[in-house]
């Protein structure tokens, strides 16, 4: 009997182990989605220009500047996306731009446009792993302008934009980068603008 004793003690250790990994066989593998989407948050910046400048009077010259837009939304489904933005805007204009200003004011002038936006994926492109990382979409919003110095740009505005991008999701499955190129109308005003925003995506 002294010969089985080892045996015993090892089979004792053993069967706690073997339950475990019984256990362990029988829930299922936690799996994570290759891109995800919901819930997203969105810095865009880059490049602006509008072509001719609010104006009562005088010149309208083209005026190049900078924009930065913040963005909030949710992803519906792997196609359509609706959101929220603020977008702010920096423009150079010389001396002799008087705007609406009937030449009390001139010179630079800036912008800060609250609105909402929505995004179309159109065409994806799968990866080796047969995932679609790289997408065509559009993207159009609509927003409520404000301008500075009050001065030079005293009326509010309504500005709308649309255009093409190009959003690749990278392998950081909350991560997606694009870039895109918009054209704007301010309605009021008739002006035209556009800009190239590269941009940063994080989805919850």
């Amino acid at each position: 009997m002294k010969a089985f004793r080892p045996f015993v003690v090892c089979a004792a250790l053993a069967i706690p182990a073997l339950a475990n990994a019984q256990a362990a066989g029988d829930r299922p593998a936690e799996t994570f989605n290759e891109i995800e989407r919901g819930l997203y948050f969105s810095v865009f910046g880059g490049p602006s220009f509008i072509v001719n400048p609010p104006a009562s009077e005088g010149p309208r010259p083209f005026s190049s500047g900078q924009m930065a837009q913040v963005e909030v939304g949710v992803d519906i489904g792997e196609r359509l996306s609706l959101g929220l933005f603020v977008l702010g805007s920096s423009n150079r204009a010389g001396s002799d731009y008087v705007g609406n200003s009937g030449g009390t004011a001139s010179g630079d002038f800036s912008m800060l446009v609250p609105g909402a936006v929505v995004r179309a994926h159109l065409v994806g492109f799968a990866d080796a792993q047969e995932v679609k990382r790289t997408w065509i979409y559009v993207r159009a919003g609509a927003g409520y302008a404000l301008f500075r110095p009050k001065q030079l740009l005293p009326d509010p505005d309504i500005l709308v934009f649309a255009g093409p991008g190009l959003e690749y999701y990278t392998r950081l499955r909350h991560f997606s980068v694009g870039i895109e190129v918009t054209g704007s109308f301010l309605v009021k005003s008739q002006s035209f603008g556009f800009a190239v925003t590269p941009n940063l995506r994080y989805a919850f």
